[in-house]
């Protein structure tokens, strides 16, 4: 078998290379938010409406968590992405196993602060009384995976950065169907309703975190990981922490702004929460899609800046951005179209 090299994206087609190294990162993101949208159904067809609104209740908060994890992540495609295209073995080797470390320290301290403040938080945004209990037990046995998530988006990161999108996205397949499968023995065969589709989640991104480990374990090109190395270097650390803090907090922002509105929201009925739920899922796709872009744009900019072509990063940034337009224009169009065939995966139950 040949050996795996980075793909080098300081040279050729800027739109089509841009737009063919984004098509599994769109595909990739929407399959993470799947696993909500999967989490959502089930619970809503097989387990009732006030399933679904405890589960739906807690979007907001866990694409709090999960955002300052793809900003981090986004930080770590960048750093490696530079060192790749800047032809330094040394420092990527040093950028692969520092952010390594950062991840999954990140990823432990966000599992702990969200089952100490789980509780405190979803009453504070009126989370409704007959969803709390549910909510609350969804929220913390979701958040025993967030270390997984960590390390995917960890893994994610660095086989993006050397051009290899498709395995990322062939692993977040296999365990998306596993969550799919796992949904429906939990919730239907032994009854778990939200703890079932908790866990089912949580073990899926587990299985995923592995899968993009393990091919990192076999080496991608210049880039070896071993236990052994792990350390964290200062200078790429805070390079890294510079660039991955306030990609973390922009998605941070946004998930503030949508848990406001979701305690308007939550002033109603339960079937009016569970609808919102449903309806906010979906609308998560949209911008997954474009998010896939907006990661492509960041690894193109960081390749070609590593290696001193500055004419490309400005071109790579307007190709990046013109089609996250294009297909984000679309997509809404569509969903505006046909709202009520998407609604169709929750509808049965909300008229239940």
């Amino acid at each position: 078998m040949s050996k795996l090299i980075e793909k080098d994206l300081t040279t050729g087609s800027l739109s089509r290379g841009i737009f063919f190294y984004s098509l599994p990162l769109m595909f990739s993101n929407i399959l993470q938010v799947l696993f909500n949208i999967a989490d959502i159904a089930v619970a809503g067809r097989f387990a009732g409406p006030l399933a679904l609104g405890a589960v739906g209740s807690t979007s907001h908060l866990l694409f709090l968590f999960t955002g300052i994890l793809m900003g981090i992540g986004g930080g770590v495609n960048v750093i490696v992405a530079f060192y790749i295209g800047a032809k330094s073995k040394e420092s990527l080797d040093l950028s692969v196993h520092s952010s390594f470390l950062i991840s999954i320290i990140a990823g432990l301290l966000l599992m702990f602060i969200g089952l100490i403040f789980a509780n405190p938080v979803l009453v504070l945004i009126k989370t409704k009384p007959e969803l709390l209990e549910g909510a609350v037990l969804y929220f913390k046995i979701y958040m025993l995976g967030i270390p997984g998530v960590a390390v995917f988006n960890y893994g994610n990161a660095v086989l993006s950065a050397a051009g290899d999108t498709k395995r990322p996205l062939f692993y977040l397949t296999a365990a998306g169907v596993i969550n799919v499968i796992l949904n429906l023995i939990f919730v239907i065969s032994f009854n778990m309703s939200c703890a079932g589709v908790a866990l089912a989640s949580t073990i899926s991104q587990y299985i995923s975190a592995l899968l993009v480990m393990a091919a990192i374990f076999k080496g991608l090109g210049n880039i070896k990981f071993s236990f052994r190395k792990l350390s964290l270097n200062r200078e790429i650390s805070i390079k890294l922490l510079k660039i991955g803090i306030p990609a973390g907090l922009q998605n941070a922002i946004f998930s503030v702004a949508n848990t406001f509105i979701q305690v308007g929201v939550n002033s109603f009925d339960a079937i009016m929460v569970a609808g919102t739920a449903a309806c906010s899922n979906l609308d998560n796709i949209v911008y997954s899609t474009m998010n896939g872009f907006y990661t492509a744009c960041a690894t193109f900019i960081g390749q070609n800046y590593g290696a001193g072509k500055k004419d490309r990063i400005i071109k790579s940034m307007i190709i990046a951005n013109v089609y996250a337009f294009v297909i984000g224009a679309i997509e809404s169009t569509l969903m505006y179209i046909f709202g009520h065939q998407c609604f169709a995966l929750f509808q049965q139950t909300l008229q239940s």
